[in-house]
């Protein structure tokens, strides 16, 4: 299914890191290591198109990092559809959300989350439905990459996990990858890990893609935990046998 034609290799590395744990999002909790869904987050922010997607092969950690905690302030509403559509009728109507400490809006909650954090992301790029063949092709779309990474360009700040943990990047080429050396990492099972929000199953099959969560058995081995669709088994709502 994959035949490895466009491979990238971005080093990322930032002061905190945060990939919320779904299931201990209130009080939030992160995963151990960047998840596949994070990874492509920093590669989009580098460069995208809906031509185009991103498949992370293999997340390799060059520092773990240390767990720290620390309490912020959060909201605990969001602007809805019909807030803003009476909005357009009647400004007036608009109410705002109050944040900040002692608002009513505002609330302080927990986070357990990473320091000094440094990966090492491999993917690939693929064509998606949307993709023209006169206009649009693997190599258009890695030589783009290549350059805008390389340049230090980005369309926003790549991030890990959450937005205010801003990250640098560096672009790495192949002939460079085997020198970085990495975390002493053995072996560890990390459980079931969100994948990603988007099924990449679908994709291959040239469908446009709706959110649907997906999961899979993360594994670190020799410091790299492997991602590749093709490789692991992968457990969502409407396909929960698994398989690539």
């Amino acid at each position: 299914m994959l035949k490895d034609n466009c491979i990238i290799n971005l080093r990322v590395w930032g002061d905190f890191a945060c990939m919320t744990r779904p299931e201990l999002k209130a009080e939030r909790v992160s995963y151990p290591i960047l998840t596949p869904s994070a990874a492509r987050g920093v590669l989009e922010a580098v460069y995208y198109e809906p031509q185009m997607f991103y498949l992370i092969h293999e997340i390799a950690v060059v520092k773990r990092g240390r767990w720290f905690s620390f309490r912020r302030n959060e909201v605990k509403k969001v602007v809805s559809r019909d807030m803003i559509a009476k909005a357009i009728v009647d400004p007036n109507k608009f109410k705002q959300i109050l944040a900040g400490g002692g608002a009513e809006d505002g609330t302080q909650r927990g986070m357990l989350a990473l320091a000094d954090v440094e990966y090492l992301i491999k993917a690939e790029i693929l064509l998606t439905i949307r993709a023209e063949p006169r206009r649009d092709s693997l190599d258009k779309y890695l030589g783009i990459f290549t350059n805008r990474a390389s340049k230090g360009k980005c369309f926003h700040r790549p991030y890990l996990g959450c937005r205010e943990f801003a990250a640098d990047f560096e672009f790495i080429p192949d002939h460079d990858v085997q020198s970085i050396p990495l975390e002493n990492w053995p072996q560890e099972d990390l459980g079931i890990m969100l994948y990603d929000v988007f099924d990449p199953r679908l994709r291959f099959k040239g469908a446009n893609v709706d959110p649907d969560p997906v999961f899979f058995n993360a594994k670190v081995v020799d410091s790299k935990m492997n991602c590749r669709p093709d490789q692991i088994q992968m457990l969502s709502r409407r396909n929960p046998v698994g398989g690539a």
